[in-house]
Parts: C-alpha cells; structure tokens; sequence
C-alpha cells in the first residue's frame, strides 16, 4: 500500500524519536520508521552517562546544550520527563595526560560548561572510596549524572505523537527511492511512503540504507561490552561517575549498590544483525581489574549483569549530522561513536533546523558535515584524552 507522508525519519533511538520531535514542534509531522521495537538497538544498550567533558568544542556544545534539556525536561519538551540522576562526574588522567585534560577544562569553561580542575585533596573528599596517586590530575563536572536512554526515545516519541507525528514499529526500512535528483519514497516490507524528505538515523544500519544509491559512509559498526557489579556497602557506599584514561575506563553507580564500568580500549568489528550481546569472561576480568586499581573495595563485590551493545563509530569519532549532498531532501544523523545518547537532545534540534531552515542557528554544526571525510578535513584532538563513554 502506498502512502504520503510530510517526511521519513529511519531509526527508533534517541536521535530517531528526537528529530521526530522537534520536527513535530515545529510543525511537520513526520512518520518514524522504527526496524522493532523504540530504543532496540544502541540506545537500549548505552551507559546513560550524561557528562560534558570532550575535546572538541562541537561536542562539548551538543552535550551542554543537551543538558539543560535533561534537566529541564517539563519545561524544555514536556510531557513525562525521562529519569535523571545527579552523580557528579570526574576525569581522572594521569601524568601523560594531564595537560590534555586541562585543555579540555579551559575549553569546556569557555563554552560555560560548569567544571573545573580539582586538587589531590578535593579529589580524595569528591570520591573518598578511590585510589588516587601524587601525579595525576582531576577534572569535575558537579550537576553530571547519568539518565535513561530507553526511557528518553520513549518520552520523545510520545511527545512527538502528541503533536501529530506517527510511530510505526517493527517496520524496518528496506530502501529509499530516489528520482530527478531527489528523494520521493520509503519502502518497507508491507508499505511504500511517497515523502520529500528522509532523514536516516539508523545507527549502524545506516551504511547499509545509503549505499543503494551509491553515498559511501565511513561509518563502521563496533560491539562494546559493560557490566554491573554489586557493591560491597561496607566497602563501597557511593562513588561519582567517571572516566578514567589511566586505566581506560568509565564507570557510573546504579542504584543503592550497584556501579556499571566498561572500557575505552577494546573496539572489535560486528555485524549490527548478529553479534554477541552478553558479555565475555576474559573482558569482565580485564575490566574488573582495572575498576579495582581505581576503587579497591570494589575487588570483593560480585558479578550482577552484563551485556554487549553496538557503536556507529566514525573514523574521527564524531557523528555525520547533515544533508546528503546531490540528493535533495536526504539527510543523515549517524556515527557518534558511543556519545549519542548524552548529544540527541541538542541533535534533534540541529536537525530539525537543517530540514525547515536549509542551516542550524541553534549551533555550528559544519564540523559535523559529511564532506570532511573526502576532503580530509577530520575533526582533530590535539590532546587525545579518550574513553568512549
């Protein structure tokens, strides 16, 4: 069956149901085309964090901006407010690393982030169940937490459906028309949507829906594994989220007594329709480890859960967030690399503007186009402080 609609948005996570948003808010309607089920693929599986420090001031931008939204969710979006937790949030580096993280605190200050660089001192009194050496340097984000990834492209596609937007799941896209250089439909499995505009936001799946049509991505798809523990009270009441370039982790509690940890350096290639999605023994024992030289009483606590979830990694680890060029009325919104769910309500935004206004004013997005892979214009860190998180 054919139909029409005001535009196509591909992709059923946060930054999916985020565009379909603001779309809506701004008056188009669109239809979301979800593959099963809302926030099935890497949102449901993401580490929540939601934190400010980055290396450049793209993403330092995205993931201010974004945070207000989390906070301010009632005002900002409405309707049932995703859950948000203040834990605070510390960057730890040591000594080869240090001026890359007080670069990143100066850079961060002057986009009005609120973090600073703490003392040996106040580190210890900010996260008195962790070992701390004489040489390394603290960075601190104080109003940082983490939230509910699931739970944030749920309240946004609800409040998108509130404005007239629709929702269709296990609808998964299976091509895209194009005719006299522009886009003119969707097709899935039991419908064909006629559209003049289509947004792809379909992670690591991405790749696939474009190359049809002969666009090339360098988006590759990378599995990454955390796992929950369960505290030792005694040992171990509370800690503030983190990452820690030391030993190559990052780590946030849950609940009353429990902290998910997972790593910044094991990034192997998968197939984004079959891929392992539990966890590993070999990595809960290289990762625990180095949890535990970070925080010792965590050594005694026990194995909970853990689960593999999917990156749409970047050669620059930065997203594609811009109109397909040649084609009118395509865009795309994908590769962030692990850093989309704290990014996709500022996204939504960005992309709404790009698709109404033909440019974002919310903020300078041209870092992020499509065209710097070709002309090797790459998003560069001059001080690499990495921990995908």
């Amino acid at each position: 069956m054919t139909r029409t609609a005001e535009a196509i948005v591909i992709g059923g996570g946060v930054m999916g149901t985020s565009i379909l948003y603001n779309l809506a808010a701004r008056g188009l309607k669109g239809v979301l085309l979800e593959r099963d089920k809302l926030g099935s693929g890497g949102t449901g599986r993401s580490s929540g964090l939601i934190r400010m420090h980055y290396s450049t001031e793209v993403n330092c931008r995205l993931a201010w901006e974004s945070f207000h939204v989390f906070k301010e969710w009632p005002e900002r979006v409405g309707g049932q407010a995703p859950q948000f937790i203040k834990t605070g949030f510390m960057a730890i580096a040591g000594p080869d690393a240090a001026d890359g993280l007080r670069h990143n605190v100066a850079l961060q200050r002057s986009v009005g982030i609120e973090t600073y660089e703490v003392p040996l001192k106040e580190a210890r009194k900010l996260a008195p169940a962790f070992h701390f050496d004489e040489d390394e340097a603290f960075a601190w984000e104080p109003e940082s937490g983490h939230g509910d990834p699931s739970g944030t492209a749920m309240a946004f596609a609800a409040r998108a459906r509130e404005l007239g937007a629709k929702v269709v799941l296990e609808s998964p896209a299976l091509s895209i028309e194009v005719g006299g250089g522009r886009v003119s439909a969707v097709t899935t499995a039991r419908e064909r949507y006629e559209t003049p505009i289509v947004i792809v936001a379909a992670g690591p799946w991405s790749p696939r829906l474009l190359a049809p049509l002969g666009i090339r991505i360098p988006i590759t798809c990378t599995r990454h594994e955390v796992f929950f523990l369960r505290r030792n009270p005694d040992e171990v009441p509370s800690h503030p989220s983190g990452v820690d370039v030391k030993n190559l982790i990052y780590f946030r509690p849950e609940g009353a007594d429990l902290t998910l940890v997972g790593n910044g350096n094991v990034e192997d290639e998968a197939d984004p329709d079959g891929y392992n999605p539990k966890p590993t023994m070999s990595y809960l024992e290289d990762v625990w480890l180095r949890l535990a030289k970070r925080i010792p009483g965590i050594a005694d606590a026990e194995f909970f859960t853990g689960y593999a979830g999917l990156y749409d990694s970047s050669p620059d680890e930065h997203p594609i967030v811009d109109a397909v060029e040649g084609i009118e009325g395509l865009y795309l919104c994908a590769g962030f690399s692990g850093h989309g769910f704290k990014e996709s309500p500022a996204v939504g935004v960005c992309m709404a503007e790009l698709v109404l206004d033909g440019a974002s004013r919310f903020m300078d997005i041209s870092p992020l186009r499509m065209s710097r892979f070709k002309s090797g214009t790459l998003n560069t860190i001059t001080y690499k402080f990495r921990v995908i998180a």
